[in-house]
């Protein structure tokens, strides 16, 4: 009987992790995010690299920028305090929506924390499209 119950408990937990696959991931890259087709509204963590010259600053805290894989691009707009290392060519994961008109709204912004680090799962996606040389230290721009 304590077999039969340890049986059930594990397909039920396999079914479970199967069933939550897709949101039991770190963040997606803007090519997830076209591949998947994900509906407006739905929140998410898209990361990948600041695309050199999408800064663009507004009005306040009102900041614009594209997150780049190398491979596809996605707008972001973000109304808030930028921390402090955020800067173009560099590792970002932002979590919000994407909104009607195909645009990304963040409410939260996370940047690298130091020269060497780049979160895992962004260096993963980079080393996945090619563009990622663990020798080099500017391996993780773009080229």
């Amino acid at each position: 009987m304590i077999g039969t119950a340890g049986g059930v408990l594990a397909v039920a937990a396999g079914l479970i992790l199967f069933a939550l696959t897709d949101q039991i991931v770190f963040f997606n890259s803007p090519t997830d995010l076209v591949e998947k087709s994900i509906p407006p509204g739905q929140r998410i963590r898209l990361g990948g690299l600041v695309k050199d010259g999408s800064v663009v600053r507004g009005q306040g805290s009102a900041v614009e920028f594209v997150v780049t894989d190398t491979n596809r691009d996605v707008k972001v707009i973000y109304d808030g305090i930028l921390p402090d290392l955020f800067r173009e060519g560099q590792g970002v994961v932002t979590e919000g929506a994407v909104g009607t008109d195909g645009q990304f709204r963040a409410d939260t912004v996370l940047a690298k924390h130091d020269e060497t680090y780049m979160p895992k799962e962004v260096a993963d996606a980079l080393k996945k499209q090619g563009v990622w040389r663990h020798d080099d230290p500017d391996a993780a721009k773009p080229q």
